[in-house]
């Protein structure tokens, strides 16, 4: 019998970004620096001003990619603007994994192994800016990990990574499906939640005693707390607004009860 000869069918490439181009393009020269010295996510490529006479920084970042082992090559005004969407790039931009988040059980196990820690909860702020900034102040103020949502919040992207001066790859972030249940979690282990909020039954910052394990929780822009999470925090604290504005910026009243939990605990 005539044997049939048999045909392969090439196989269906998918669908998505390809292989070459998956990752996040971190940019700026202080996040594109600390993202490589943290050494948290896989560094796939960098793109660096033309050959020329470098700023100190590009110099020492162009040592560093090359003690690291990271490729690295000149690109121009253009192609940099087209791969960090616009942002202020700096010449600088460095393709990465994914930012490495921690899982709940993680933060559970550092606020368990230290009497004194901050946990950062950060209410559905979807604006990238304001969740950078915090990102930059729990940093400096040694808080012990950061939690999000999973939905209808900013994550640490690379506008936020921006944001943060690269802060944030120095910082444990999880991602929770539900933050009250990760706040109620932490109640158990006898963290006191504090929440930021105008509301009436609020209590001025300073008056709150943020010393032992403390939970801090930042609402949303224009929104604040969401209902469940206010209910489920022992106390509602409020920062003094004398002037015309009803409110402070999410990242400017989050840093100003991080430094004051820095202050009472210097005491």
């Amino acid at each position: 019998m005539r044997r049939e000869r048999s045909v392969r069918h090439p196989q269906k490439q998918k669908r998505g970004v390809p292989s070459a181009e998956r990752g996040d393009w971190i940019y700026g020269r202080r996040p594109v620096m600390e993202v490589v010295k943290a050494g948290k996510r896989h560094l796939y490529e960098a793109l660096l001003p033309p050959p020329g006479r470098d700023a100190p920084e590009i110099a020492e970042l162009r040592t560093l990619l090359q003690t690291q082992g990271v490729p690295f090559r000149a690109a121009e005004r253009v192609e940099l603007d087209e791969r960090c969407a616009g942002g202020n790039h700096q010449g600088v931009a460095l393709r990465t994994g994914g930012f490495p988040y921690i899982s709940f059980d993680q933060v559970v196990h550092d606020v368990k192994a230290n009497a004194d820690a901050v946990v950062l909860f950060l209410d559905h702020i979807e604006d990238p800016q304001n969740v950078g900034s915090l990102l930059r102040t729990a940093d400096a103020t040694g808080v012990t990990a950061v939690v999000l949502p999973e939905d209808r919040a900013a994550g640490v992207t690379p506008a936020a990574v921006r944001a943060s001066a690269g802060a944030s790859e120095h910082l444990r972030v999880a991602k929770v499906v539900n933050l009250v249940r990760a706040m109620q979690e932490l109640k158990e282990l006898g963290v006191w939640m504090t929440g930021l909020d105008m509301r009436p039954q609020a209590k001025p910052y300073t008056a709150l005693d943020f010393t032992g394990r403390t939970g801090l929780v930042v609402g949303s822009e224009g929104r604040g707390l969401s209902r469940l999470v206010s209910e489920t925090c022992d106390f509602i604290a409020c920062l003094p607004m004398k002037g015309s504005v009803a409110s402070l910026n999410a990242g400017v009243a989050g840093a100003v009860a991080l430094y004051e939990i820095v202050r009472q605990r210097a005491r």
